[in-house]
């Protein structure tokens, strides 16, 4: 009686561990389709991108013709782009009007005046003036953000800078609507 039940357990065991064993084949197998598929996803992207590092036509809609790298954020002729140092290095030889802006993403009050940012950079039709969307204290801002920051001795998030000429003209924490964006960026 003992053998047979001991049979039984034995046979209720194998079938447990091999059912489980081709379960994880299966999964394992669904995982590396899942796999060569996002591989052949990835390759294609990289034909796309052309031979030899020529610009596709995509990606050549997707730059701004003003040379800048940094992505739009908002408008068209007055641009507001998030921050790397080459764009803001670029219109500081330029001599842009430079709004630089610098965002918490974990920050309520950043997040939300970014659409009134966005709102009046929409608005504004002038193509010596630019922004950046620097990053403060949020986990994403890198070494030139946290130098920009010293620099201009920003102490706390949402606080706008406002250059001309290199120069600051304007150092501002408080939050601004749509309508003293429009009024502080056109006076410059």
């Amino acid at each position: 009686m003992k053998i047979i039940y001991l049979i039984g357990l034995l046979a209720i065991f194998s079938i447990v561990v091999f059912g489980c064993a081709q379960t994880s084949e299966i999964s394992m197998m669904e995982n590396k389709d899942t796999s060569m598929e996002k591989d052949l996803i990835m390759e294609e992207e990289v034909e796309t991108m052309g031979k030899e590092g020529k610009v596709t036509e995509k990606e050549e809609a997707m730059m701004d013709k003003s040379g800048y790298t940094g992505k739009v954020l908002a408008g068209t002729t007055s641009k507001y782009l998030d921050f790397n140092k080459a764009d803001y290095d670029k219109a500081l030889k330029e001599k842009k009007k430079i709004l630089l802006y610098f965002y918490a993403s974990w920050c309520p009050t950043c997040r939300a005046e970014q659409p009134e940012t966005f709102a009046a950079f929409n608005e504004l039709n002038d193509p010596d003036l630019i922004g950046f969307r620097v990053n403060y204290r949020d986990g994403d801002d890198d070494a030139d953000e946290k130098a920009l920051a010293q620099q201009f001795g920003v102490s706390y998030q949402h606080t706008k800078v406002i250059l001309k000429d290199g120069q600051r003209i304007l150092k501002a924490p408080d939050s601004w609507d749509k309508q003293r964006y429009l009024e502080e960026l056109i006076k410059i």
